[in-house]
Order: structure tokens, then C-alpha cells, then sequence
């Protein structure tokens, strides 16, 4: 397994994996573990990034899980013992439906969880097509306005974030498309921050939601959602950087090298602009 540097602390604990030993330090267990909900963010497609992810959940020991890649639906589906059965994981998670990175990454985070209440926080594209074409508002539901989806960005904000999806989509998006891509980022945001609500107050903490970064920062993300709705939470987010590259703001960062990759910008014929 490569080598990974955690940004923290000096002073390590020893976790070993499905994956490997991975190293994370005893300040930054402790610190996740004093926490209510614990955001461990990753780039999809890092096996290491999800490494680590397993090596928080089997020593935080979480109260229930959250995950952005499971809808409601298939996150009932996975009960203790459940991960045994292949042919289940294939066809009953709908993985491979919903366009997420190598399942057997993942597994290993499912494997310290096993038996854990799972709550999905999926926005599928069906319902971000919904978001398009009905509002953001609409598609979330009765409680928009408790979770801040009535109230416009700032414009500062708003453009921001804007041109986050532009580079993100390798600027092949047409510009009036962007309002909306923000919008589904918005509501992918507030499904995870009610799904972690919702884990909270039923189980207790620490609630652990896998996610990517973008939705773990704290500049904005589940964490600014969360400071909104239930202030009295104690959050903690910590984020995973490629070779030392990172966007946005966390509680800790843990660094890996980068997964190799094709050039994500190849199948719009044109030099990449940026990272997601």
C-alpha cells in the first residue's frame, strides 16, 4: 500500500485493514470521536482515501452511518451479515447503477460498520433532473426553509461556487446550466445534513458520513448546513488531499498521492481544467 502522511500529529496509532496498516493519529481519533458527526470526506476514485475511511470507522465504532452513495431505499437493504452474499451487493446496493468508483473500495468501510443503522443520503439523477425542472425547494420538501434552500446565495457566493462547476465540468457546461448544477450541489448538501440529523438524534453519536470533499468541507458543505439547523452539534470534517491538494476548509486534512487516472476532461476533447 502506498504511504500515507496525516497533516495532524507526530504521534500515531497502528490500524490494520483488509487494505494494510494505516496510520492515524491518536489527536485526530480523539478529536473525531469527542464529535457528534464525523464527515470523513475522499476523492471517489482514491483507494487509499477510502483506506483510511475504514480505519476511522472500525476505531470511532459509530453509532450509525451515513452514506452519500446509498439512496434510503438500498441503505435498508444492508443488514448485519448481508456483505457475505456478492450476488446481494451487486443487485441490491445498485452500485454499479448509480456510477460509483469500484464497490470493493467501499467494502472495507461497510465491513468495520457491519451491523451499524445505515441511512442513505443518494441524490440519484432522476431527482437531480427534478431539481432542474421542478426547483430546489420542491424536490427537498416541507422543511426547505428550516434547511436554508429558500434563501438565494450571496452573489460573491453564488459565483464561487458557479465557477467550482464550471472547472469541475472542465468548462464544457453551458453557462446556464450552472445555476442549476450549484442547486444539486445544494440539495446533495441538505439530504446528507438531514440524514445525519435524522442518525443523531435516533442513535446518538458519533454519526460517521462517508462523503466526497466538496460535501465535507466546512466553508460551506453538510458542515454549514448542519451549524443551521442543529447548532448545538459538534462537527467534526475531516478532508483527504492528492499529493498535498486540497480545496475548501477542514477540521483535518489527511494526505495520500493521488490515484491514477485517466484525464476526466478526455471525453470533452479538451486539457483539464482543474480538480473537482
Amino acid at each position: 500500500m502506498r504511504g500515507f502522511t496525516i497533516l495532524i500529529c507526530a504521534c500515531v496509532a497502528m490500524w490494520a485493514g483488509p487494505l494494510g496498516a494505516v496510520e492515524i493519529s491518536r489527536g485526530l481519533l480523539a478529536d473525531m470521536a469527542a464529535a457528534d458527526v464525523v464527515l470523513l470526506g475522499e476523492v471517489h476514485d482514491n483507494p487509499d482515501h477510502h483506506a483510511v475511511q475504514a480505519a476511522a470507522v472500525a476505531a470511532l465504532r459509530p453509532s450509525a452511518m451515513v452514506w452519500e452513495m446509498l439512496s434510503p431505499q438500498t441503505a435498508a437493504r444492508l443488514r448485519a451479515g448481508w456483505l457475505d452474499d456478492p450476488q446481494h451487493r451487486a443487485q441490491g446496493l445498485e452500485w454499479a447503477q448509480a456510477g460509483w468508483p469500484g464497490f470493493d473500495m467501499y467494502l472495507p468501510i461497510m465491513r468495520a460498520a457491519d451491523g451499524v443503522p445505515v441511512y442513505g443520503g443518494l441524490v440519484s439523477r432522476e431527482v437531480a433532473q427534478a431539481v432542474m425542472e421542478q426547483g430546489l425547494a420542491v424536490v427537498f420538501g416541507s422543511d426547505a426553509a428550516e434547511y436554508g434552500l429558500m434563501i438565494p446565495l450571496s452573489k460573491e457566493r453564488q459565483a464561487e461556487r458557479e465557477a467550482d462547476q464550471a472547472r469541475a465540468h472542465c468548462d464544457a457546461l453551458p453557462p446556464d446550466m450552472l445555476p442549476l448544477m450549484v442547486d444539486v450541489q445544494r440539495l446533495r448538501d441538505a439530504v446528507l445534513a438531514r440524514a445525519a440529523v435524522r442518525a443523531a438524534g435516533r442513535h446518538g453519536g458519533p454519526v460517521v458520513v462517508i462523503t466526497g470533499n466538496g460535501h465535507a468541507r466546512t466553508d460551506r458543505g453538510v458542515p454549514e448546513v448542519l451549524r443551521r439547523v442543529r447548532p448545538g452539534l459538534r462537527v467534526f470534517a475531516l478532508g483527504q488531499s492528492e499529493d498535498g491538494a486540497i480545496e475548501g476548509s477542514f477540521d483535518a486534512v489527511v494526505d495520500s498521492p493521488a490515484a491514477d487516472r485517466p484525464d476526466p476532461c478526455a471525453v470533452f476533447d479538451r486539457p483539464a481544467a482543474g480538480a473537482d
